[in-house]
């Protein structure tokens, strides 16, 4: 059995499309479908971090630049 990646869309009513290779004969497949779910625990593994930092940078420690700090960079040397 030959296995050939395509990548296809479900619309709201359940139906998958995709375009097959012109090389593909015509007839029955048999599907197999992969979920992706890296972007999910991407975004909950950055919506934790921002919840557990949201304390420690919104403390005044963090504070340790401010205006004064430093030179332009456009500054005379």
């Amino acid at each position: 059995m030959k296995t050939i990646e395509l990548l296809g869309d479900i619309d709201s009513q359940h139906k998958l499309s995709a375009i097959a290779p012109a090389e593909l004969p015509v007839g029955p497949v048999r599907l197999m479908v992969l979920l992706a779910d890296e972007d999910e625990a991407g975004a909950a593994w950055a919506q934790g971090i921002a919840r557990d930092w949201a304390d420690d940078l919104a403390g005044q420690a963090q504070d340790i630049y401010s205006l004064e700090a430093g030179e332009p960079i456009n500054a005379v040397r």
